[in-house]
């Protein structure tokens, strides 16, 4: 375990002492939430990010050790266990260095070796690679002729006859290929030399084929630069049959290698070891090589890439709310019609219709009539648009429709993502047993922009669509690290226990499927939670879930005024007295003109000090003073506001070197795409990102943000936007 402690400090750059104190929080049940905002003093103010990434690395590395104890007691068990493999197995890094040492050891399925050995030629294959006999070698395999001693029913089984002098001589050298194969300490050298000097090239199926992978028809890069988006792609063309793709290595130096290691001079087995090694190479050595490269290549690509969508995916799930405003959710489409909802602010549903200012019916009048009825009777703030088919030609009409009512309405481009996911969902039929699928889309876009945490919960989070080769990447590791992405975001956030749903409440620490609907079902049956105490009284909700959940749970007009907060109640005490002690107490936290004045007051106290007095950690009194300086504030009030528009813009309106103002929608390795008000988002390209070398776009922009851009290409043909944050 030290070992394991030492490893994941070097690798996070962090003290032993945070890692060891981190496992043991994690394997005594705690959340990642729960630990990174309520135990900073035990993990030294390890971030959420940093305790996913010393969490992932623990179970890894766990399962490593599980390994090699597997393969030592394996190899043990068949009496060949040497200090050399057992020294060989402590130094590895890796899984797949632990399979290679095990490689000759495991049971093999039956190869051109096996038949060799079942003939009984191992020990021609000692002579030839001991390469220090003087007799011939067709001399010495006359020995291992064994047709004359097989019986008539063994004589017609081709893998027990040795024949011929050749047979003998080239199942021994079978036996010597799959020998040097499985020779650990080449696999490690071969893989290291191809990682150095190797290359990924890429040749299209057929020339005359237009599609998405035309750049890779003729294409190569080292393997140490490919850059992981090019290695998504490239498999993505290979697995759709427009690309063929092989490693070109290093091979002279790759045999030149083993030759040095296995040749003994010049011999009479000198030729044919070579060619022996050659075949090892070419046969077993170079297809499970290519493999284990490209697969170690799109491992290592699907890491990074889950990690952008994670990003991207937490940035649009803490997008800001626009709370306080009756929405109109406007999902666009020709031939089926717009789907119109108005909700009001509290997200109820009002009314719904279905509208045809597009194509083919282009009852632009008719539809303009209705919904500007609509805008006056609801009295409509904000009209969503969702961003899908037919969503410029939607917005056109919604500009133009808007400069014809006294209101003031503006509207929002929201992301639909997802949307058509979450209408023919179980949870919308449960939410909306009596409403059309096509309008639950309607209702899931306007109140997107109301709360997109509450409402992007209830999707599957890749469905969200915020990254790049998300459908292409290992399922299993997207769906568990997006789940620890919105786990995070909804408990920064907090959560109103008496007003949030099942969907939202299921990823509050400590707060599994069951206990969510339990707390819904309590509130409906006993009326609003009055604080958090109650919580003890939901079923299936015991002392340890509720240490982890109830500090991410809000309790809104209810006994306790600290209960608006993120202070947890064993923290509750010592808030009394902070606040005691500054002349306050918990119930001026209501009063707006008293709260002023306390948060002044709060920004005097000397935190080394009070800390001492009240026997709290430093930075847990700085979360509490954070927390009673704004209480009830939503974190989110921080982000980005989206953009309101009230006119459209056109492709054709565009002129090189215009500057705008756009949102970016998505951020991937080589670059990101900014939403300017035309059809398609503009991409500003990485090198367009800032004057300063930029590694990683996620480094300067986020999804949600807002930036200036200036238009610096425009491709009408194939509808592109290039733009330039260099403004």
């Amino acid at each position: 375990m030290d070992k394991i402690i030492k490893i994941i400090a070097e690798e996070l750059n962090i003290k032993t002492a945070q890692v060891e104190n981190t496992i043991k929080l994690i394997d005594e049940g705690n959340t990642i939430p729960f630990i990174a905002r309520y135990r900073k003093e035990v993990t030294g103010g390890l971030s959420d990010e940093t305790l996913r990434d010393l969490g992932e690395r623990l179970n890894y590395l766990r399962n490593l050790e599980q390994r090699k104890e597997e393969v030592i007691k394996s190899i043990d068990e068949q009496g060949k266990l040497t200090d050399e493999i057992l020294q060989a197995v402590a130094i590895s890094k890796t899984l797949a260095e632990v399979e290679d040492i095990y490689r000759p050891y495991k049971q093999k399925k039956k190869t051109r070796a096996t038949v060799a050995k079942a003939k009984g030629l191992e020990p021609l294959a000692e002579i030839i690679m001991a390469q220090v006999e003087k007799r011939d070698i067709n001399e010495i395999a006359k020995e291992y002729i064994n047709i004359d001693k097989l019986s008539e029913e063994d004589k017609k089984n081709k893998d027990k006859v040795v024949a011929t002098v050749e047979d003998a001589i080239q199942g021994a050298l079978d036996i010597i290929a799959e020998s040097i194969s499985d020779n650990a300490k080449y696999r490690k050298e071969i893989k290291r030399q191809c990682y150095r000097q190797g290359v990924v090239v890429t040749k299209a199926t057929n020339e005359e084929e237009k599609s998405n992978y035309e750049m890779y028809y003729d294409y190569q890069e080292a393997i140490k630069y490919i850059p992981s988006h090019r290695i998504l792609a490239i498999n993505r063309g290979e697995k759709e049959k427009f690309l063929k793709v092989s490693l070109d290595k290093p091979e002279d130096r790759i045999l030149g290698y083993i030759e040095k290691d296995v040749l003994k001079g010049e011999t009479q087995f000198t030729n044919m070891l070579k060619e022996t090694i050659l075949d090892s190479f070419k046969r077993l050595i170079e297809p499970s090589i290519d493999r284990e490269i490209r697969s170690d290549l799109t491992e290592k690509a699907e890491e990074k890439a889950i990690k952008v969508f994670g990003q991207n995916s937490k940035q649009l799930l803490l997008g800001a709310p626009i709370k306080g405003k009756t929405v109109m959710g406007f999902d666009p489409a020709y031939r089926t019609g717009c789907k119109i909802v108005i909700i009001d602010e509290t997200g109820k549903v009002l009314y719904y219709t279905t509208v045809y200012p597009t194509e083919p019916q282009n009852d632009v009048d008719g539809a303009k009539k209705e919904l500007l009825k609509l805008i006056e009777k609801d009295k409509v703030d904000m009209i969503a648009i969702g961003n899908g088919t037919a969503s410029r030609e939607s917005e056109m009409f919604v500009a133009d429709m808007i400069k014809e009512t006294e209101r003031e309405v503006h509207y929002v481009i929201v992301s639909e993502a997802g949307a058509s996911v979450y209408s023919a969902s179980k949870l919308a039929t449960e939410e909306y047993p009596d409403i059309n699928v096509s309008i639950r889309g309607a209702i899931s876009i306007a109140r997107r922009l109301q709360d997109p945490l509450a409402e992007l919960v209830k999707i599957d989070p890749k469905a969200i669509g915020v990254g790049q080769y998300q459908h292409d990447v290992n399922q299993k590791k997207l769906a568990e690290s997006l789940a620890g992405v919105v786990e995070d975001s909804v408990n920064k956030v907090g959560v109103d226990v008496n007003t949030a749903t099942p969907s939202l409440l299921s990823y509050v620490s400590g707060i599994n499927n069951t206990i969510a609907k339990n707390i819904v079902k309590y509130r409906d049956e006993n009326g609003k939670l009055k604080n958090r105490k109650q919580l003890l009284k939901v079923p299936k909700l015991g002392k340890v879930a509720f240490e982890q959940c109830s500090g991410f749970l809000r309790i809104f007009d209810g006994d306790n005024p600290l209960e608006v907060t993120a202070v947890h109640p064993e923290s509750y005490e010592k808030a009394e007295k902070l606040l005691e002690k500054i002349g306050f107490d918990k119930n001026d936290l209501k009063d707006k003109e008293k709260l002023e004045e306390l948060r002044n007051k709060l920004k005097t106290v000397n935190i080394p000090t009070v800390a001492k007095e009240l026997e709290v950690g430093e930075m847990t009194l700085e979360d509490i003073i954070a927390e009673l300086s704004k209480p009830g504030r939503d974190p989110r009030e921080d982000m980005p506001k989206p953009i309101l528009r009230s006119d459209v813009l056109k492709l054709e309106d565009l002129r090189e070197g215009m500057v705008l103002t756009g949102t970016v929608r998505n951020v991937i390795d080589f670059g990101a795409f900014v939403d300017i008000g035309v059809k398609h988002d503009g991409l500003v390209h990485i090198s367009e990102m800032s004057d300063k070398f930029i590694k990683n776009p996620s480094d300067v922009v986020s999804v949600g943000d807002i930036v200036k851009v200036k238009v610096i290409k425009i491709d009408k043909e194939r509808q592109k936007v290039g733009l330039s944050m260099k403004v």
